[in-house]
């Protein structure tokens, strides 16, 4: 596998959903915190957002999950916010050096397409593990959690803080 290309992955899905919804779901905390996060905080100039007002870019975040302590927070900055269809934030990764994630939405063959890349992964065995492998698995099971809560209203999120080690939190 030499020819492999460890610094970057991309996945997609089709969701029948509008590119204009899922980027709602993406760049605004009630939609992101809908089907992804169970706190988000999106700020600009260090003002908190409103539930429903778009990031822009050059906007913060705080991010924190179901199923992992307070302790555990993600913060970064998005890149690119166009209000339609794409959307880019910094994501993990060495401080100085973070991992990029794009989101486009766009349309094929009558379908709405959400394709994300994760790219500026370092290649060393850990990043390798934590950031390329475990990030792509992450990013599988909540881009199915996306499509499950757009086309039929059911989070398959794990919820319950006691059970620890699941693949859904």
């Amino acid at each position: 596998m030499a020819d492999y290309d460890w610094t970057r992955f991309t996945l997609r899905i089709n969701v029948s959903a509008s590119p204009e919804a899922l980027y709602k779901a993406w760049a605004t905390r009630r939609g992101i915190e809908s089907w992804f996060l169970r706190l988000s905080e999106y700020s600009r100039s260090n003002v908190l957002l409103e539930a429903d007002e778009p990031v822009q870019q050059g906007d913060s975040y705080k991010w924190q999950w179901f199923g992992y302590p307070d302790s555990v927070v993600e913060y970064g900055k998005v890149l690119q916010a166009n209000g339609k269809d794409f959307f880019e934030f910094t994501f993990g990764g060495p401080a100085g050096s973070p991992m990029h994630v794009s989101v486009a939405f766009r349309t094929e063959e009558g379908e709405t397409i959400v394709e994300l890349t994760q790219y500026n992964i370092a290649v060393d065995d850990r990043s390798k593990s934590n950031f390329h492998v475990g990030c792509m698995q992450g990013w599988t099971f909540y881009l199915a959690n996306l499509k499950s809560l757009m086309e039929a209203g059911i989070d398959l999120r794990n919820k319950n803080e006691k059970l620890q080690r699941m693949m859904n939190s």
